[in-house]
């Protein structure tokens, strides 16, 4: 199983992808980076990111509620991904879910015209699966 660096190596093999990062969305602190950065500052970026995910991560509005009539269901993070758009590119945050109360989420810089986004959020949750934070 893949560890950070093998998978910011794999998320860059998409088509388009200028540049990612594996942050820790309750200090905003980057696990991980590989690629360009929107502002040019890895770091800022995480923190600017982890914003994002944790303002939608928390939001009861975004809770998993259980199927109607249906047996409750194992907890399961409410937030899968976050995609903001930009003239020039997506910002794709993809919650990593982990054995543990897992507070990660993938970023990817997709560029606009040369990205396919469908194609980046089905292999970016593929990733995430695979992931193992050590």
């Amino acid at each position: 199983m893949p560890g950070i660096d093998e998978c910011l190596i794999e998320v860059m093999r998409l088509p388009g992808a200028r540049g990612a990062a594996v942050v820790d969305w309750t200090s905003g602190l980057a696990l991980g980076t590989i690629g360009e950065s929107p502002n040019g500052d890895h770091e800022a970026t995480a923190a600017e990111t982890a914003e994002v995910a944790r303002m939608a991560a928390e939001q009861p509005v975004f809770a998993q509620a259980d199927a109607p009539g249906g047996p409750p269901g194992p907890p399961a993070p409410a937030v899968e991904d976050v995609i903001v758009t930009t003239a020039p590119g997506y910002h794709i945050l993809r919650f990593v879910e982990t054995a543990f109360d897992s507070s990660v989420f993938l970023h990817l810089w997709l560029d606009r015209a040369e990205g396919n986004l469908a194609l980046a959020r089905i292999r970016l949750g593929e990733i995430a699966e695979r992931l193992v934070l050590a």
